[in-house]
């Protein structure tokens, strides 16, 4: 048989090969948009560049009809003015008001002291005088002699249903990170008793579901068909670890803030005689949020018990900040917590350099200099990063602890897994678990 001739091709031919994907560069993720770009234009309809509609010498209409515009709500993006109206009614940056009954806006938010500190996000710490400065570092160094020092222990564990994941070859180092953090809190459950059947195990902030995937597959190995894991994140997110489950009805995703969720008006909570708060790594004032949430004065759910792994002390906020009793008895005011949350900062920071200027230096076989602007040593600054965290972490000790809950702080993993590696257990102290269960 004769072999087939090669197909010719045009020069039009030539230009549908040309990637149709968009142009547009994301910043954050330093890569170009994966969204198919419209016809006719190098950008997809979220990062077409706004448009100026020419005059119309024809009088159709046509040039405007195709013009484009920042969205009034997140000038990130942009969209036909034609079609603006119906944009604005389905726009991911609108304020979604829900008829859901365990949506109240605001309803966990804290006092509104929002105009009250805003004047303060502006502060540098090498702007401030001595005299404050210096002042603040002994207020934090006595709040933490007095009530913290060395009171924190270690509670390194692990459970025996992630030691297959972790004894895997292929995985990085970021993912056996993740994987050791996880495996520890599935411990302190199971140490706690808190691995029982009739349970609501709700994960706050839970992003992808990696731990509540592990938590609803040790649930099901273990049998507690009663129990359900609810998983609470803001945003909807793809390739979601617990779509990956088996048994599907186990698991229920909430859509919401938790600055706007009733916890107790959550119909699946019904389903259940006791509820567990957790999460892993809950970004700064989301604790405070979640805290509120569980513990609300207008009918906070009865929580049995809690576990959230804290980190980004510097995203915490003063209205919303559960501890701010505890601060105000130590002098401490909205000020001077604003310049705390970036004193935080310190304890993770390193050297305080850019990773690129670290590399440039590594590569020139240069130890770091430390920089001659700073009024103390990189290690005193760690240092007192470190006691600024543990600080935060106490007034929301207190806060639980006024709430009826006994509380402490615990050493979850080793700094060498992360440096946020501190994680709050609460348990209320006429919480009883139904019954234990046997591993």
């Amino acid at each position: 048989m004769a072999a087939k001739k090669p197909k010719m091709t045009s020069d039009e031919d030539k230009d549908d090969d040309v990637a149709t994907t968009c142009s547009y560069w994301v910043p954050r993720k330093k890569r170009r948009c994966k969204m198919t770009a419209n016809k006719g234009s190098p950008f997809c309809g979220a990062h077409a560049p706004p448009s100026v509609a020419p005059e119309n010498v024809d009088g159709t209409g046509e040039d405007s009809f195709q013009e484009r515009i920042p969205c009034p709500l997140d000038p990130k993006h942009t969209v036909f003015k034609r079609k603006l109206a119906k944009h604005l009614t389905i726009c991911n940056a609108r304020d979604q008001e829900s008829s859901l009954p365990y949506i109240v806006k605001g309803i966990n938010s804290g006092e509104d002291q929002l105009e009250a500190v805003e004047k303060y996000d502006q502060i540098k710490l090498h702007e401030l005088s001595d005299d404050e400065f210096y002042g603040l570092i002994d207020k934090v160094k006595q709040l933490y002699d007095k009530h913290i020092n060395s009171s924190i222990q270690e509670l390194q564990l692990s459970h025996e249903s992630l030691k297959a994941e972790l004894s895997r070859s292929d995985y990085g180092q970021e993912t056996l990170r993740q994987l050791t953090q996880a495996s520890s809190l599935l411990g302190i459950l199971q140490k706690d008793d808190q691995l029982v059947d009739s349970t609501s195990y709700v994960e706050f902030g839970a992003g992808k579901g990696q731990l509540a995937f592990f938590l609803a597959t040790v649930l099901e190995d273990q049998k507690l068909t009663r129990s359900q894991v609810i998983l609470i994140d803001r945003l909807s997110l793809r390739h979601k670890k617990d779509n990956k489950l088996t048994n599907k009805e186990q698991v229920q995703r909430i859509r919401a803030d938790i600055a706007d969720l009733k916890l107790c008006a959550l119909p699946e909570l019904k389903k259940t005689q006791r509820t567990v708060a957790l999460s892993k790594h809950l970004c700064g004032a989301a604790t405070d949020l979640t805290l509120r949430c569980i513990l609300g004065k207008e009918g906070g759910a009865a929580t049995d018990y809690v576990l959230i792994a804290l980190c980004c002390h510097h995203r915490c906020s003063w209205s919303s900040y559960v501890g701010r009793s505890f601060l105000q008895a130590a002098g401490i005011e909205a000020r001077e917590f604003t310049i705390l949350t970036k004193m935080v900062s310190w304890a993770v920071c390193g050297t305080g350099m850019s990773r690129e200027r670290r590399r440039a230096m590594e590569k020139a076989e240069e130890q770091p200099a430390e920089p001659n602007t700073q009024r103390l040593s990189r290690e005193e600054r760690e240092k007192i990063g470190q006691q600024c965290k543990r600080i935060l972490d106490y007034g929301r000790l207190e806060y639980l602890r006024s709430q009826g809950y006994q509380a402490e702080l615990k050493f979850y993993v080793p700094r060498d897994v992360t440096l946020e590696n501190v994680v709050l257990l609460a348990r209320r102290s006429t919480s009883v678990p139904q019954s234990k269960n046997i591993s």
